[in-house]
């Protein structure tokens, strides 16, 4: 055995896992099938502007132990998520609150939004939602659901609102204050200098082999480690043998724009149906850029095939059900271990994959 720990992804929660393995005196190799480090929190810099390869990441949490954790590694700004929504030529602050209101319905208090809301909830006579579309308008009322929730929902999952489940918008944050923060959290920013610098120095004095996929790599080096740490599908782990899960993925176009400012914003979301992307990324405003050009990415929403990054696991009643299948047959492993959003195969924030990655290492070592 050369290694303690054979960690597999190096994404944040196989880097968090590493770097603490190090600290307690065990040795690791990291591989990754990517040509990079950090996952899907990779950022690349082009002319001067850290862009999100695979999506914005905002990091946000209320747990003060992981704050102080990650800011061990990178110092935040001050960036707080306030993203818009555009539905046809109209334009909506987003989440939900009195500023999206007072645009939707020219009311200017509280009470007056609420009963409007509550007036449309009261038409619908929705007792016993069936699906989403009917879960969203016992909610929201007819004006927020077609505007806001509808179209962006469709493209999300690539299907109409009334064949999804109703358990997907369980409930729907309205904010009846004039308060554009996306997130409740204590703690958020975006790192200066990019999530990457973060990943490099959690690895400093690891081994990191990239473009080695570990399946390949375990046929030559069965005998490499002690133990696997293994972030990847837990379905592809065992070879579908059990059937496939589903993900969505998504597709970014990216370019880079001669003008020093494109939409005035870090997000903006597209909810109408008919615009083919759900939202556009300006990544020079996560860190509040001052370059001659910019770069936007614009997201597809689509449905996972093998081959492509899968993004978010579709965590329905089927696919609950084979994932509670496959978590058997990995309990059943002495030296292999899962973790991170595909071998969990649950949706994680980032400050949850480090919560994750600390109690795995906490219990491991």
């Amino acid at each position: 055995m050369k290694y303690d720990y054979l960690v597999v992804g190096a994404g944040l929660y196989g880097a968090v896992f590493a770097y603490e393995a190090k600290k307690a005196g065990k040795t690791c190799l990291v591989i990754d099938k990517r040509n990079h480090i950090a996952g899907n929190i990779y950022c690349e810099n082009i002319d001067g502007i850290n862009v999100h390869k695979y999506g914005a990441h905002i990091f946000h949490t209320s747990n003060k132990k992981v704050w102080e954790y990650i800011n061990q590694f990178a110092e935040f700004n001050n960036y707080i998520n306030s993203p818009v929504a555009i539905y046809k030529d109209e334009l909506y602050n987003l989440p939900f609150n009195m500023n999206t209101f007072s645009k939707l319905w020219g009311v200017k208090t509280p009470a007056e939004a609420k009963a409007k809301i509550d007036e449309q909830r009261a038409a619908l006579n929705i007792t016993e939602p069936k699906n989403l579309e009917e879960q969203a308008l016992s909610l929201a009322g007819t004006d927020v659901y077609e505007k806001l929730i509808k179209g962006y929902t469709e493209k999300q999952w690539g299907r109409p609102c009334t064949e999804l489940p109703s358990f997907i918008i369980k409930r729907l944050p309205f904010r009846f204050m004039y308060d554009n923060n996306y997130f409740n959290d204590r703690f958020q920013g975006i790192p200066m200098g990019g999530y990457t610098k973060i990943v490099e120095k959690m690895l400093d004095g690891i081994e990191v082999r990239l473009e080695t996929d570990y399946f390949d790599f375990i046929k030559e080096n069965p005998d490499i480690a002690e133990k696997t740490l293994f972030t990847g599908m837990i379905d592809e782990f065992y070879q579908y043998r059990l059937g496939t899960l589903q993900y969505r993925t998504v597709r970014f176009e990216t370019e880079k724009l001669d003008m020093e400012n494109y939409q005035g914003n870090a997000v903006v979301n597209y909810t109408d149906r008919e615009v083919p992307y759900t939202r556009i990324i300006e990544h020079k405003h996560f860190e509040f850029g001052k370059q001659p050009v910019t770069i936007i990415s614009r997201e597809y929403s689509s449905e996972w095939k093998p081959g492509i990054e899968p993004y978010y696991p579709i965590n329905d009643e089927k696919n609950n059900t084979l994932f509670a299948k496959y978590r058997e047959l990995a309990d059943q492993e002495t030296n292999v271990i899962f973790g991170g959003r595909l071998g969990n195969y649950k949706y994680y924030d980032m400050d949850k994959v480090i919560e994750a990655a600390l109690e795995m290492a906490e219990k491991e070592l």
